[in-house]
């Protein structure tokens, strides 16, 4: 069984950063693709940022891309979202999702395990 758990989130204003965090059990954590999605209040939720099992791929959705990093320490079990030069439009609850083999999916039906989320406002 993989259990996820965020945390990180909180209200900060435009252009500030925030990290998000995500712990994850399970002994088969640096196996996995590691993503992080958003859901906007209204909205869909939608693919931010993943990062393949082996650090060596990422891809970032164009609305976040030179501003979000996503990174990952397998000894922890931890994968991070850096998010610098917020945006109202950033504000979300931020899900961190985890995907077996070894490429690095964008779409959330290719993640077998999901988080609670974690809420990131960020006012203007």
């Amino acid at each position: 069984q993989v259990q996820l758990v965020e945390s990180g989130g909180d209200l900060v204003q435009a252009g500030g950063s925030l990290r998000l965090s995500c712990a994850i059990s399970g002994r088969t954590f640096s196996s996995k693709a590691m993503g992080w999605f958003r859901q906007p209040p209204g909205k869909e939720r939608e693919f931010v940022a993943v990062l393949s099992w082996n650090g060596e791929t990422t891809y970032y959705a164009d609305s976040v891309k030179g501003r979000f990093t996503i990174s990952r320490d397998n000894a922890k079990n931890t994968v991070y979202l850096q998010m610098n030069s917020l945006k109202p439009e950033d504000t979300a609850v931020y899900y961190c999702a985890a995907a077996p083999g070894r490429g690095a999916p964008n779409r959330a039906y290719e993640y077998h395990y999901w988080g609670q989320g974690t809420q990131v406002t960020v006012s203007s």
